[in-house]
């Protein structure tokens, strides 16, 4: 029990988050100059301070309400002054003392004190079991804190009587303030030992569950990593003490609950998770990580759209987007229908293959309008890295999913329909070759698993309608090409053109300046005229662009004069487009010796190809110009080798072959041309050359030629027939096999061509000779 023994008067200083006890030694600092002035005023008598401690640390000039009213009487051993008017003082704790009044008036304050000192008592059995267990508290504290060493709290702790082991122990153990001060504010001695054996109880729990904590930690990190030590060990000790997971990591679980996903996909959220749950936020894996998991979380696995099985409303939306088109159109109705009566048939890959401009790509738009479905459209043009397609791996700094889980995202749902535009244009490099990585994506019997390098978990794309589009299957790999359905989009004839143009092409352009059909008006007339002698091509492209021209230069008129209305005619409209150009080629203008028309397939269309043959003194050498690829340089061979198989019948002297070069030039020579559809229009050519007999200029000719002069069938005839018709040709000869081929092309322009079917050089030849007498 502690004794009232004397009231006195002392300089009082107030401490912050420290409690001085008697028998402690200990130091600590001065700055405020109340402070400082009561240490000056304690040294300059008897050296007795009383020290108390603040309520509230922040408080910068405390008064008696600020005060514990439990301080100690302490004796100043040492002083030390330090730079910045810092004083550093070493005291001993003396005795108790409780507070009856402060005065704050003078420099420093000073209280009133009474004063307790320990009285001593007898050794009864409850004051022992009591010192037993706070010595057990004290043994177990020191060996579970790391950061005392063995043996440095016996040289100070004082055994010599219960109250001073009390005070010792509370002034030497690392414990709060408040905890310091309860123990101070025990006059009983076995309260006081109570009250100690109660914090040490708390402090050796909470190194437990620390040293535990650590444990942990430890083995989950590098022991390099000190500051991510620290780090990851205060988060933790946060969540064993609050039982609260971080903000982000909740969140995050909370959307996993919520989406739907399949039980492969949930099963990798949850290990990821897991795996962030361990993270430090200042980690450099830990961005990764969140971006992993939000994709995971915002791809659509199980979010399918609802699709549109009206074949009326298809056929109407199809109808309304496009003028023409009969086959594709069909074939996308005949696919609305299947799913209609069997929603769980398989999409079909379409390609969509034809010339530039005719409507490829805005047909991909059409079909997912009409089907009610998202739409998404990959570039291919040009793309050389494999990458791109399947993504890049994890490991990698800045790494993402490719392309198409890109875009799966962007669509919100499963089943979108996705364009995959200019594949036929998809190139290979080091990097890889895209097109391989396309083949898993277009493989109907793989693509429910595809498997994106970034993400390593399969994703459906089953469900997916993927049309393809190109302007030829030449450059499509194989393997690729046999997965897709080809549908070919031939070029358009003028009539198409021109309804197109009506309906579609100047409506726009009047809408995105703002005008009605009403302030702008064109003439048919001057519609086929742009056709014919500004556009020519097998789209519509240059025919927009021309359009367009047309409504800019008007607004203008407009503008400056103060117009109201327009209207363009044949006789106007070189005034908005300049004169006419020849932008194709049209036909000679006289029939012409060793020349013929003949007709190619390019990927921008039909074109009148001209064919040459000149025969001069020599040493019987054969050259071919023009850029020819070696197709077409065999058929040359090949009409080479017929014609000197019917020499007789062409009355050639028998030195002919040997003093005699031949040249076969194909303009324009800067493009490059192959094929063996040129074979009976060589053959021709170098008839003419060889009997000096001219080839009618009015007629053209496509085939391929046998050496025995059979003509064999070949591809893309309606485009070769459009050129025929642009360039002026009244007559075209084709393999009697391509006559079928007729019946689907009902346009006007076509059917004004005289078509004759061939089936031997001679009929060829009877055809396209001005003479009569063809015979050979």
């Amino acid at each position: 029990m502690a004794i009232k023994t004397e009231n006195g008067t002392f300089p009082l200083l107030a401490l912050r988050d420290m409690v001085i006890l008697p028998h402690v030694i200990t130091h600590f600092d001065a700055a405020r100059k109340p402070s400082v002035a009561a240490i000056e005023r304690a040294d300059g008598s008897d050296g007795y301070i009383f020290v108390v401690t603040q309520r509230d640390p922040e408080v910068e000039e405390p008064e008696a309400e600020d005060l514990y009213e439990t301080g100690t009487i302490c004796k100043i051993n040492q002083i030390l002054r330090l730079p910045g008017g810092i004083v550093r003082v070493l005291v001993k704790g003396v005795a108790r003392g409780v507070i009856q009044s402060v005065d704050t008036s003078g420099k420093w304050m000073e209280a009133d004190v009474v004063r307790y000192d320990d009285a001593e008592e007898a050794m009864e059995p409850e004051l022992e079991a009591l010192l037993r267990l706070t010595e057990d508290d004290l043994d177990e504290y020191i060996e579970k804190n790391n950061k005392i060493y063995p043996g440095l709290l016996d040289s100070v702790i004082n055994y010599d009587s219960p109250q001073a082991f009390a005070d010792t122990v509370a002034g030497y153990v690392n414990m709060k303030a408040e905890d310091a001060q309860s123990i101070l504010d025990a006059m009983d001695v076995k309260e006081r030992l109570t009250r100690l054996h109660s914090i040490l109880m708390r402090e050796n729990e909470l190194l437990r569950i620390s040293n535990a904590i650590d444990d942990k930690v430890k083995h989950s990190i590098n022991e390099n990593q000190k500051e991510y030590f620290l780090k990851e060990q205060m988060r933790v000790i946060q969540k064993e003490l609050t039982g609260e997971e971080e903000e982000e990591v909740a969140e995050y679980r909370r959307r996993l609950e919520e989406k739907a996903l399949p039980e492969e996909v949930r099963e990798k959220a949850e290990k990821e998770l897991k795996k962030l749950e361990r993270m430090n936020a200042a980690s450099p894996e830990y961005a990764g990580q969140t971006n992993y998991l939000d994709w995971i979380l915002d791809l659509p696995w199980c979010d399918e759209a609802e699709e549109e099985h009206s074949l009326k409303e298809a056929r109407k939306i199809l109808d309304e987007a496009h003028y023409g088109l009969k086959d594709i159109k069909e074939r996308i109705l005949e696919f609305i229908a299947l799913r209609k009566k069997s929603p769980d048939a398989k999409s079909p890959i379409l390609c969509l293959v034809g010339p530039p401009g005719v409507g490829k790509t805005s047909i991909a738009a059409s079909v997912a309008e009409a089907l009610n479905k998202p739409y998404v459209r990959m570039s291919l043009g040009g793309m050389t890295d494999e990458n791109e397609i399947r993504g890049h791996r994890r490991t990698y700094v800045g790494a993402m999913p490719g392309r198409v889980i890109s875009l799966m995202k962007e669509a919100k749902k499963n089943n979108p329909l996705f364009l995959l535009d200019e594949i036929d244009k998809v190139g290979n490099d080091y990097r890889g070759d895209p097109a391989s990585g396309l083949l898993e994506v277009l493989d109907p019997a793989q693509n429910n698993s595809f498997t994106d390098r970034f993400l390593e978990i399969p994703f459906d794309l089953s469900k997916v309608f993927f049309i393809t589009t190109a302007n030829t299957t030449k450059t499509i790999p194989a393997p690729l090409l046999d997965r897709m359905e080809i549908i070919t989009i031939g070029g358009y004839t003028p009539e198409e053109k021109k309804e197109i143009a009506k309906r579609h092409l100047w409506p726009k352009h009047l809408k995105d300046v703002g005008y009605s059909a009403e302030d702008m008006t064109i003439s048919d007339n001057a519609i086929d005229t742009m056709i014919e002698n500004y556009t020519k091509e097998a789209g519509v492209r240059m025919l927009d662009k021309e359009l367009a021209k047309i409504v800019r230069k008007v607004n203008l008129e407009f503008l400056e004069t103060g117009k109201k209305k327009a209207h363009i005619t044949n006789r106007n409209l070189n005034k908005y487009l300049g004169e006419k150009k020849a932008l194709e080629k049209d036909i000679e203008e006289e029939d012409l010796i060793g020349y013929v028309n003949g007709l190619a397939w390019t990927a921008v269309g039909g074109v009148l190809l001209g064919i040459e043959v000149n025969i001069v003194p020599g040493k019987g050498k054969i050259q071919l110009t023009g850029q020819l690829g070696n197709v077409m340089r065999e058929s040359a061979q090949a009409a080479l080798t017929y014609i000197w198989s019917v020499e007789e019948k062409l009355g050639l002297p028998e030195d002919f072959k040997d003093k005699h070069d031949i040249h076969i030039h194909v303009p324009d020579g800067a493009t490059p041309k192959d094929g063996p559809s040129a074979g009976i229009a060589m053959t021709t050519a170098l008839y003419s050359a060889m009997a000096k007999i001219p080839v009618n200029r009015f007629v053209a000719m496509t085939g391929e030629v046998t050496l025995r002069g059979r003509v064999l069938p070949i591809g893309g005839l309606k485009e070769k027939l459009l050129a025929a018709q642009r360039a002026g040709v009244k007559t075209v000869l084709v393999p009697k096999a391509n006559l079928r081929d007729l019946k689907d092309m009902d346009s006007p322009s076509i059917k004004k061509l005289n078509v004759i079917g061939v089936e031997h050089m001679d009929e060829v030849l009877k055809e396209a000779m001005v003479r009569e007498d063809t015979s050979v």
